[in-house]
């Protein structure tokens, strides 16, 4: 089966600057895949070179096992939902939905009925006739959304979409768009920074970092697995902790140990409590433990002690995890 987009060796140099630096990569079709990184990681570049704002400096990129190599984005059979949405505010939904179809000189009958096709699809119907500035940010980004549906693209490349909402509606729309990426079955592309996002949504995790891609794998190979100190500090919160702290591997190694993989063990190591936290259904202690700083997460229902307590910590040898060398 054809690969949805494929990079071989790509490369973006904005003068002395590698924004992406000999990428390797292929997309599956019909997968979720999210690009995770820091800011200036490469991600970004990455999404713009699929979707044709930029041009690569060296390799190539396949879209369904053709050349992209020249094609302008308007040719390209991919659509970019963007992070501010770039709504037009003088047009009503309906119109915001249906431009792209406008400037390929659809009629503006058939265009309105593919315009209220998209808004169904994402739960938008009776809402064509308002003006962008009357909808919540949630709407708009929905709008966002059927804009870039309704050209019926194979890929859909998702730019920090979430980014301006608040928790608990960035929570609500991620649970839409895994929802309507399976019903659609299309290839969807998320860049994102946020890790609880790429983890939740992505059938596949790519983490960059200087241009590079430092680990691809599942959400769950990337949380538990990491290959790097970088991976394992990034994606989400770990204890970086040397070999002869973790108990296992040779010293100069480093191990992986999530906090929520520590426990409270009368039996275990001497610890003191340096900071406790209460975030509803945890308790995060900071401990101090052999010199090394530790988080760990309590669950709600156990006690947990108070800051300046000392306490006794263990966890199992099999939620430790040896990094690369390179780390």
């Amino acid at each position: 089966m054809t690969d949805a987009v494929t990079f071989r060796g790509v490369s973006r140099h904005f003068g002395d600057v590698r924004a992406v630096d000999r990428v390797d990569l292929a997309i599956r079709d019909g997968e979720f895949f999210a690009m995770l990184g820091p800011s200036g990681s490469g991600k970004t570049t990455c999404l713009r070179l699929i979707a044709g704002f930029e041009q690569p400096t060296a390799g190539e990129i396949e879209i369904f096992g053709t050349s992209a190599r020249g094609v302008p984005p308007y040719l390209r059979n991919v659509n970019t939902v963007f992070q501010n949405y770039a709504l037009f505010p003088h047009m009503n939904v309906r119109d915001n939905v249906a431009f792209g179809l406008r400037v390929r000189g659809m009629g503006r009958r058939e265009r309105h009925a593919a315009a209220e096709e998209a808004l169904a699809l994402v739960e938008l119907s009776g809402f064509g006739a308002r003006r962008a500035g009357e909808l919540s940010g949630g709407q708009r980004q929905r709008v966002a959304l059927a804009r870039a549906l309704i050209n019926r693209p194979r890929v859909v490349l998702l730019d920090e979409p979430l980014g301006a909402l608040d928790l608990k509606l960035r929570e609500q729309m991620q649970e839409e768009l895994r929802a309507l990426q399976a019903r659609l079955g299309l290839t969807f592309v998320l860049v994102t920074h946020d890790q609880d996002e790429a983890l939740s949504l992505a059938d596949r995790v790519a983490v960059f970092a200087e241009g590079r891609i430092r680990q691809l794998g599942t959400p769950a190979q990337i949380y538990r697995r990491p290959a790097s100190r970088f991976v394992a500090d990034f994606v989400g919160s770990s204890n970086v902790i040397p070999a002869e702290v973790a108990g296992i591997g040779a010293p100069g190694q480093w191990a992986s140990l999530r906090p929520e993989d520590i426990r409270l063990d009368p039996a275990g190591q001497a610890a003191r409590v340096t900071g406790r936290f209460f975030h509803g259904r945890v308790t995060k202690l900071t401990l101090e433990l052999r010199g090394q700083r530790l988080s760990a997460l309590i669950p709600a229902q156990q006690a947990a002690p108070e800051a300046g307590a000392e306490v006794r910590i263990a966890w199992s040898p099999e939620h430790l995890h040896l990094l690369e060398a390179e780390a």
